[in-house]
């Protein structure tokens, strides 16, 4: 579309307005390092072994060192819900000869996240914590396992409170329930370090389910004794999520029998709850060379019929990579840490590996540059990378986003001369969806003609094109042209639709516009 005189110029004063604030772009763009969600809706899990820095007896002073690197990272990506490995370990640590309590590790996480005296190193302020470097960001509801290594434990952090979904009257477990031999499973628990269930209230106004989130460390090592452990590990918690959780397709739990639950579970996970799971299983599953304990955990024994989704098709293991790099190690050469989750009920709309050391000082998240040596931030914290994914789960529906556009005040149709002027004005009302990212939509088409697409800052291009991607903001009457409207039939369109640079024109208004001689 010719920008001339008397064609349809959509003002680049409206988008300078609408979009004038700093990170225009998206919630989520590394590149220019914004790490995000791109909705607020999403749940953001991450899951990371910390290689020993959260103990007790841990410097808790800003400076470059493993603790402040935790710190920064974590605050830096803010995880709805966080599950950590190798936690306690005060000997790995170096600064210590034994492993923490569970009382002493819940003290030690909350000077972590919000920080305050330490009692362990005596009771001298704490200067890194998470809060610090995310003002206003926090993770109220903590579990600390109490199954151990006699050196590591596992944690549970999150946004939101722990509740119990299935009516056994808990709410966490250190471990899984012991599950006696049945289908494929040995029989057993969770391994090594158990697996840590922690169950999830999400708000009632905007979720109609919840959350289930489960934790691991599987056994290390390459030994045969060791992989026999994984693999044992996985089918008895392929077997829980399936059974326990979502009743293996009958509608009641553990319906076998065979899950030592006390009291026992009396209903199966909602509709709307899924099961994400994750942590350290120390095993690579591109590289193993067998079905491993990932594989199991999501397919279970066969290709169909018993998977451990909702609906008995296989979950799914997440295939994040480093958006920068593109690697997707998580420890040395390989990948040992993982995502697990019911891609039927939750969708994982992104999913990454965080690394410091691959990104330029563009691309850092602002939080990052808290630490002496931002780039080195990773190196620091730990010998393992985490894993981020942002799920997508049930909301109730709320306000839908209205977009309008007018001509001369009127919805249309409107019949003028290609002489006459005319004022053409756009307005949004976002809803609930109000600083949701979206993409934005600005198109005219010509019956019978060709397509232009408004393309930020400020040009048309033919065809189809997204305008921008950017958080729903509300608008009111605005002008974005004062003038003719060129001889034809127009359809002029405003829409908005999911962030993926896909048309999909979800909200959507149009105003036909027929320009004759």
């Amino acid at each position: 579309m010719s920008t001339s005189r008397g064609s349809i110029i959509f003002s680049a004063l409206f988008l300078a307005a609408a979009f004038a604030s700093p990170g225009a772009l998206a919630a989520w763009d590394p590149a220019q390092g914004e790490w995000g969600k791109n909705d607020a809706a999403y749940i953001r899990v991450m899951t990371w072994n910390v290689g020993d820095g959260i103990c007790s007896t841990n410097n808790k002073q800003e400076g470059t060192n493993n603790w402040t690197a935790l710190a920064v990272i974590v605050a830096s990506l803010q995880p709805d819900v966080l599950i950590l490995q190798e936690a306690g370990d005060n000997d790995g640590n170096g600064t210590g000869s034994y492993g923490d309590s569970v009382s002493n590790l819940l003290t030690t996480i909350g000077l972590f996240v919000n920080g305050g005296n330490d009692p362990f190193n005596g009771y001298v302020p704490v200067t890194a914590y998470v809060e610090k470097y995310a003002p206003g960001y926090t993770l109220p509801y903590i579990f600390v396992s109490s199954e151990t290594d006699g050196f590591n434990r596992d944690v549970i952090l999150s946004r939101y409170p722990f509740a119990d979904l299935n009516g056994d009257g808990k709410s966490t477990l250190s471990d899984m329930p012991y599950v006696n031999a049945d289908q494929y499973a040995p029989g057993g628990d969770g391994g090594i370090r158990g697996f840590q269930i922690a169950e999830i209230n999400l708000p009632d106004g905007d979720y109609p389910g919840d959350l289930v989130v489960g934790n691991s460390h599987l056994k290390a090592g390459g030994g045969s004794s060791d992989k026999a452990q994984r693999l044992a590990a996985g089918q008895n918690i392929a077997y829980l999520i399936d059974y326990w959780f979502n009743g293996a397709g009958t509608g009641s739990p553990d319906p076998n029998g065979k899950i030592n639950d006390s009291p026992q579970a009396t209903q199966i996970l909602g509709s709307d709850t899924p099961v994400i799971w994750g942590g350290d299983w120390n095993e690579d599953e591109a590289t193993n060379g067998r079905d491993g304990p990932a594989l199991w955990m999501v397919r279970a024994q066969t290709t169909q019929n018993d998977g451990t989704d909702r609906d008995r098709t296989d979950s799914v293991y997440d295939t994040a990579t480093d958006p920068i790099s593109g690697s997707r190690n998580t420890y040395g050469s390989g990948k040992l840490d993982y995502l697990g989750h019911q891609d039927s009920i939750a969708t994982q709309r992104l999913g990454f590996v965080f690394n410091s050391a691959s990104l330029s000082s563009g691309q850092r998240p602002p939080e990052l540059n808290n630490f002496p040596s931002p780039s080195q931030a990773s190196s620091y914290a730990s010998d393992h990378r985490p894993v981020i994914g942002d799920f997508e789960v049930a909301l109730f529906s709320g306000n839908d986003p209205l977009p309008d556009i007018k001509i001369n005040g009127q919805d249309g149709p409107i019949n003028i001369p290609d002489t006459q002027p005319v004022t053409m004005t756009i307005h949004l009302d976002p809803g609930d969806h109000q600083g949701t990212t979206m993409d934005w939509w600005i198109v005219a088409e010509k019956l019978g003609g060709n397509t232009f697409s408004w393309v930020y800052p400020g040009s048309w291009k033919s065809g189809t094109r997204r305008a921008i991607a950017y958080p729903l903001i509300p608008i009111g009457s605005y002008t974005i042209h004062t003038g003719t409207i060129p001889q034809g039939l127009w359809t002029i369109e405003f829409s908005l639709d999911t962030f993926d640079n896909i048309y999909q024109g979800t909200h959507r208004d149009e105003i036909l516009v027929s320009s004759y001689e």
